[in-house]
């Protein structure tokens, strides 16, 4: 009796599709994992700005996301709740729902939404929105410096973003959301809590505690600092360790527990966080280029820069307009022209789950973004200045 067919195993030319498809992307994430760590240590400039621009991409950044994700999913596991099913349900509710959602500072509120729509719960007016309405982690500043300037802003932001999205869904109905049966499939689920999960929330929680401090303007001593950069190193590359390997795109299974989630999609969050961080850094080393001049230079169009600007994904140019307008270089209506228009990290997984869906939802913050912008400009040159 022939034995072997009994014994044997298919090729890795069958293998199941999604078996080739993660080992394809384990490659490629892999590949970047590489370049980055040999940035990282790399002697001189280029190693010094990577490590500089990780570490503010740690503290600055991925761990205001990591605990509005925690808060959020917590959130639904404590309460069996789900907050995609919650805006599918709300109906005219929808858009204002999502606009408040997107205005909770950071940008763990806008992902969850941006979550929603690409799984068919939420119509387009909604993710609309919810990106006007966000400020990302630009809010965090605003608030602990300017607290009178962000009670202006955010609630603005989240009346905008309601009037954007039903406009949005008045027009197009839901002609353009996602759905039902042309979401994308639902992630796979993880399972138990990894130890690596477990160690990326300790030490986002840590970061936490400095990323607050940063905030508050308080000086640590120069040892804390270094502590506090090794720290911020470390959960960087946890983050992108877990990256590397993670089965998911951008979004987590539902049914996965909080940590699972807050760890899985943050870490996918930093990474583009981090090259938007170092994109910029390394054009401005080795460009020369100087936004604050550029800025100082320009009168009637620096709300438009602004607004451009905010165009560009992630929460680190924001930062940078929001560090000017404190500083006094540019006026509030380039601020306000920034916070109508930038989508802060939400925007990433936009872009890699529906790359036509996120350009379209930010070209249409551009419209209420100029017409906020140039009446503060013109009607109110002066006010929050």
């Amino acid at each position: 009796m022939n034995h072997t067919k009994y014994l044997s195993f298919p090729s890795v030319g069958r293998l199941h599709p999604y078996a080739q498809l993660f080992g394809r992307r384990v490659s490629r994430r892999g590949l970047v994992a590489v370049l980055l760590l040999c940035a990282a240590i790399w002697p001189g400039e280029l190693g010094d700005i990577t490590r500089e621009q990780v570490v503010a991409a740690f503290i600055q950044v991925s761990v205001f996301v990591a605990a509005t994700l925690l808060l959020f999913y917590g959130t639904e596991r404590l309460f069996n709740v789900c907050l995609g099913d919650i805006l599918r349900n709300a109906r005219r509710l929808e858009v204002p729902i999502a606009a408040v959602l997107g205005a909770i500072p950071g940008c763990g509120g806008a992902v969850v939404v941006v979550a929603a729509y690409t799984s068919g719960n939420a119509s387009f007016g909604a993710v609309t929105a919810t990106l006007t309405a966000t400020m990302g982690d630009a809010a965090f500043l605003l608030i602990a410096v300017r607290p009178e300037a962000a009670a202006v802003v955010l609630p603005l932001s989240v009346v905008v973003g309601i009037l954007s999205g039903w406009v949005i869904d008045a027009t197009f109905g839901h002609s353009l959301s996602v759905r039902k049966g042309k979401a994308a499939v639902s992630p796979p689920m993880i399972g138990a809590v990894r130890w690596y999960h477990k160690a990326y929330l300790v030490l986002a929680m840590i970061g936490l505690v400095f990323g607050v401090m940063q905030l508050a303007m308080i000086n640590l001593p120069s040892k804390l600092q270094f502590l506090v950069s090794v720290l911020a190193l470390l959960g960087a590359f946890t983050g992108l360790a877990i990256w590397v390997i993670s089965p998911v795109r951008a979004m987590t299974n539902m049914r996965d527990r909080p940590t699972t989630r807050m760890a899985e999609e943050t870490s996918f969050i930093s990474v583009w966080v981090i090259g938007a961080y170092l994109a910029y850094e390394y054009f401005a080393a080795f460009t020369g280029l100087d936004l604050a001049d550029a800025f100082s230079t320009v009168g009637p169009v620096l709300p438009i820069i602004a607004i451009l600007v905010g165009f560009i994904p992630g929460c680190g140019p924001q930062v940078l307009v929001t560090t000017l307008y404190l500083n006094g270089l540019i006026p509030f209506a380039a601020l306000i022209g920034n916070a109508i228009s930038n989508d802060g990290d939400a925007l990433f997984p936009a872009i890699a789950l529906e790359p036509r869906s996120a350009v379209l939802a930010t070209l249409c913050s551009s419209v209420p973004a100029l017409l906020v912008a140039y009446w503060f400009y013109l009607f109110a040159p002066g006010f929050m200045n």
